[in-house]
C-alpha cells in the first residue's frame, strides 16, 4: 500500500524531544488514528531544527530531512508547521527557494508535496519577536524557554522560580530589569528536572543563545522581505489553523487563582500577551487589503479585537491560504498541551478553555484538508468514518468555529 508521510516542523518553543518530552506527542497519535480511519498508511517524521536559527537555515534542514526519508514509492508528502516551522515550511515549498549549500538539491520531492499546514504561523511577524531581540528579552527567552520544558515536563515548575519569572516580567514593564533574577529563576526550571534532562536543557538554551536568527527575520519590520521574495507554489493546498486567548478575562484570573502556580502562570501569560499586543501601525501584522479580516469573520461570525493573539503571535498574523479552523486556544494547546485526561498537560494558564472536543476538530480538519490536497481541485475528499459533532457545545459554552468539512468550490479549495 502506498505509504503517505506527514512532515512536522516545531517553532520557537518546539522541539522534537527534549529531556525524554515528545512535543508532538499527542499531535502524532491523532494524525495516525485519523488515517487509519481511512485505511491509510502513514508515515510520521518530526524535524529536530535548531529554535531560533533563520528560517532560511531550519528550511535547509526540513529539506535534508525530507529527502533523505521520503523514499522513491511516489506516496504523497504533507508538511505541517507549527509557529516558525510553517514559515520553514513555505519555503521549502517556494518554487523560488534558494537553499544554502546542498540543500538545494534535496528538493526532488517536492513533486510530491501535496499540502502545507500552518498552525499559529507568524505570517506577518510578531511584536514578542521584537521584543525577545533586546538584551532583556534574549534572558526572559531563555526562561520561558526553560519554564515551557519544566511545566509540560512536570506539570508545574517551582513556585519559587515561576514568582522570579513574574516578577522579572513586571520589571520590564517598568523600564529596568535584573539579570541576576532571572538566571537563578532558569537554574531553579532546570534543576527540578532529572541529570540526563537537565543536561538536555541545558544544551538547549545553548543553542538559543549561539543562532538567534529567527527572532530578528519574526519582527513585523523584517517580514517585509520575506513577502517579497517567498511564492506559493501552483497547485498545492494551503491551509492554516489560527487561535487567540481572551485577554485579562475576570472569571479566568478567579479560576487561576485557586492554586499559586495558577496564579503566576496567568500572570506570566498576561505579559507575554500584552507584548504581543503592542502592534504598530506601519507593520501591523496583517495584509493590507482587508482579505485575512474577512476570512477571520466568515469563520468566527465576528471580528476579534486587532490586537488578539494566542500569546506569542497576533491572530491576524496566523492566516495563511485556506483558514479551515479558527477559534479560542493559546499557543501550545493547539498542538496538544491542554489540560485535559490521556496525559495532556497545559503550558500556561491563557484562559481559553481548550478541550479535546475542540482538539479534535482541529485535527478532523487538518487531515481532511490533507486528503483533499491530495485528490486534486474539484474533488471531493474521502470520508473519515463519523467522529462527534465538530459544532458540539464547549463547557464553557462556546462552539468550535471553522467550516465543517471542505466543499467544492469553483476554485476546489474549501469554501
Amino acid at each position: 500500500m502506498q505509504r503517505t508521510r506527514v512532515y512536522l516542523s516545531p517553532g520557537m518553543f518546539g522541539f522534537a524531544r527534549l529531556a525524554s518530552l515528545e512535543y508532538f506527542e499527542h499531535f502524532i497519535r491523532a494524525v495516525e488514528q485519523r488515517f487509519r480511519d481511512r485505511g491509510r498508511v502513514v508515515e510520521i517524521h518530526v524535524c529536530e531544527v535548531h529554535p531560533t536559527a533563520s528560517i532560511l537555515r531550519r528550511a535547509a534542514t526540513l529539506a535534508r530531512l525530507v529527502d533523505e526519508s521520503a523514499g522513491d514509492d511516489g506516496g504523497p508528502i504533507h508538511i505541517v508547521g507549527h509557529s516558525t516551522g510553517g514559515l520553514d515550511a513555505r519555503l521549502v515549498a517556494s518554487p523560488a527557494v534558494r537553499l544554502p549549500g546542498n540543500a538545494h538539491r534535496r528538493l526532488g520531492w517536492t513533486s510530491r508535496l501535496r499540502s502545507v499546514t500552518t498552525i499559529n504561523t507568524p505570517h506577518f511577524g510578531t511584536p514578542l519577536a521584537a521584543f525577545f531581540a533586546t538584551v532583556s528579552g534574549q534572558r526572559l527567552l531563555y526562561a520561558v524557554t526553560a519554564l515551557t520544558v519544566a511545566g509540560l515536563k512536570l506539570g508545574a515548575p517551582p513556585l519559587a522560580a515561576a514568582s522570579a519569572l513574574t516578577a522579572a516580567f513586571g520589571r520590564v514593564q517598568l523600564g529596568f530589569f535584573e539579570i541576576e533574577l532571572i538566571d537563578r529563576a532558569i537554574e531553579s526550571f532546570i534543576r527540578v528536572l532529572d541529570d540526563a534532562s537537565s543536561r538536555e536543557l541545558r544544551a538547549w538554551l545553548k543553542f538559543l543563545r549561539d543562532d538567534q536568527g529567527a527572532i530578528v527575520q519574526l519582527m513585523p519590520e523584517a517580514m517585509d522581505l520575506l513577502h517579497a521574495g517567498l511564492e506559493d507554489r501552483p497547485g498545492l493546498r494551503y491551509q492554516s489553523v489560527a487561535t487567540y486567548a481572551p485577554r485579562n478575562a475576570v472569571r479566568d484570573w478567579v479560576s487561576a487563582l485557586r492554586s499559586p502556580w495558577g496564579a503566576m502562570s496567568a500572570a506570566i501569560f498576561t505579559a507575554l500577551s500584552n507584548i504581543t499586543a503592542r502592534l504598530d501601525e506601519h507593520y501591523p501584522c496583517r495584509s493590507h487589503d482587508g482579505s485575512i479580516e474577512r476570512k477571520l469573520a466568515q469563520v468566527l461570525g465576528e471580528l476579534p479585537p486587532p490586537d488578539a493573539n494566542d500569546g506569542v503571535v497576533p491572530l491576524a498574523s496566523q492566516v495563511w491560504g485556506d483558514l479551515i479552523w479558527a477559534g479560542k486556544a493559546d499557543h501550545l494547546d493547539i498542538v496538544g498541551h491542554f489540560p485535559g485526561k490521556g496525559g495532556h498537560i497545559d503550558w500556561l494558564a491563557s484562559g481559553a478553555r481548550f478541550n479535546r472536543l475542540r482538539f479534535d476538530a482541529v485535527l478532523d480538519r487538518i487531515v481532511t484538508g490533507m486528503v483533499a490536497g491530495e485528490q486534486g481541485y474539484g474533488e471531493q475528499p474521502t470520508a473519515a468514518p463519523p467522529r462527534p459533532a465538530a459544532g458540539e457545545r464547549a463547557p464553557d459554552g462556546g462552539q468550535d468555529a471553522g467550516p465543517r468539512a471542505p466543499s467544492a468550490s469553483p476554485h476546489g479549495e474549501p469554501s
